[in-house]
């Protein structure tokens, strides 16, 4: 079977969904975190955003190969930062209607259940330049009404900071195992944008703990071409770990 009649996982649909975050976005600083979004961001880099810059993660500009093609020092790393020319996707524990996103803790601040990686870079990073998320398994856990703490700045919490906070806020996408979402609302709440291949609206709709727009008529996500799956299989993740990340 050739690889453009072969089967598209759920997985990959993942990474082309991930991929599309970074399509003309230019001379930007790409700072995927998580596989997948590794992958997504390598994986627009050879085809359709071929501006975008790759990093090591610590201290190097990389090129297709990951071979280093500049030094990134941190002085250089924060002026991107707060010039805006960097599009993160970060990770969320819990993210809500309105993009608010925790990594720190669940439960109360002062005595919580679970604590968690902390608040980190998640307020700079967005107020500063566009950041999306990655969520690997959507769940009412994780798409919460209201999230525990806010580490990730979401689009009513920079309203109610200001102009301060609003200048440079930007969240282009969510993208779960399940579908892909965005912020394209009159008030700036959750919209579905696509369901992945064999994900019902149903499904959606039970794994979210908050009313979502874009349920009555969301697209499909898209295929991968055949040279975009040849990359993902053979020259970016040809041990599949994908696969891992997010099962069959």
């Amino acid at each position: 079977m050739t690889i453009s009649a072969a089967r598209v996982t759920r997985a990959e649909y993942c990474v082309i969904a991930c991929a599309e975050a970074w399509r003309d976005n230019g001379e930007v600083l790409a700072s995927p975190m998580g596989l997948i979004p590794s992958i997504g961001a390598r994986l627009a880099r050879r085809t359709f955003s071929p501006d975008l810059l790759l990093t090591d993660g610590e201290a190097m500009l990389v090129g297709l190969d990951g071979e280093p093609e500049g030094w990134l020092p941190y002085r250089r790393h924060l002026t991107m930062v707060t010039g805006g020319r960097r599009h993160v996707m970060m990770g969320a524990s819990q993210i809500d209607r309105f993009g608010n996103q925790n990594i720190s803790c669940i439960g109360d601040w002062s005595r919580p259940a679970r604590q968690l990686l902390g608040v980190r870079g998640a307020p700079v990073n967005t107020l500063n330049n566009p950041v999306s998320y990655w969520v690997p398994k959507h769940s009412t856990r994780v798409f919460v009404p209201k999230v525990d703490m806010v580490c990730g700045v979401g689009y009513d919490s920079a309203a109610a900071a200001g102009p301060s906070a609003t200048r440079f806020h930007r969240i282009p996408r969510v993208v779960s195992d399940l579908g892909v979402f965005d912020f394209a609302t009159p008030d700036h709440a959750m919209r579905l944008v696509s369901l992945h291949p064999g994900v019902t609206v149903e499904e959606v709709r039970g794994a979210t703990a908050f009313e979502l727009y874009g349920l009555d008529e969301p697209m499909c996500t898209r295929e991968p071409t055949a040279d975009e799956l040849r990359l993902i299989r053979e020259v970016i993740d040809p041990d599949g770990l994908r696969e891992r990340e997010v099962r069959p």
